[in-house]
């Protein structure tokens, strides 16, 4: 960009496990706030919202687009950014931002601005898999030009996957 070459995705961090439920740090929670705010979104859904959002009943057994270099949309599925409540806007923006936030300020001030350039109309959050924390479950979030995958089915719903890809 501007004779600047960088790039901020795809970005891919796991855990295993996600949270240590022995010894002198347990509790210890890995990529707790990708599933904290998620859930928490989740949480907030009424019934016909929550029927939109969940896409299936069972979670992948791990991220859709798996390692592959170039992605593309997974599909008009979810709850989209306008059927949503202020406050569920909210979670989901500081969802995007959380993904966004690993890197230096600076990228993740041109990244977030490129999501908001292309409208938030565009989001959509889906959700699969179980709503009880510690059984597996999936949730992406989607936009026009990016897409972010969370998978914690692995190691008995202990085993992490989060991923941020740029289309």
């Amino acid at each position: 960009v501007n004779g600047d070459l960088f790039a901020s995705t795809p970005s891919f961090l796991g855990t295993n496990p996600a949270e240590v439920r022995q010894g002198p740090r347990t509790g210890v929670r890995v990529l707790a706030k990708e599933e904290d705010i998620a859930r928490n979104l989740l949480k907030t859904l009424d019934d016909a919202q929550r029927k939109d959002a969940l896409i299936a009943v069972e979670a992948p057994k791990d991220v859709l687009t798996e390692a592959k270099r170039k992605v593309t949309s997974l599909g008009e599925g979810g709850l989209t950014y306008e059927h949503m409540r202020r406050d569920q806007r909210a979670l989901l923006l500081d969802l995007i931002s959380e993904y966004v936030g690993r890197v230096r300020p600076e990228l993740a001030k041109t990244d977030l601005a490129k999501i908001k350039k292309a409208g938030y109309d565009g989001l959509r959050f889906a959700w699969a898999g179980s709503t009880k924390r510690g059984e597996g479950h999936y949730y992406r979030v989607q936009g026009p030009t990016f897409l972010l995958e969370y998978d914690n089915t692995q190691n008995d719903a202990n085993h992490i996957h989060a991923v941020w890809r740029d289309f």
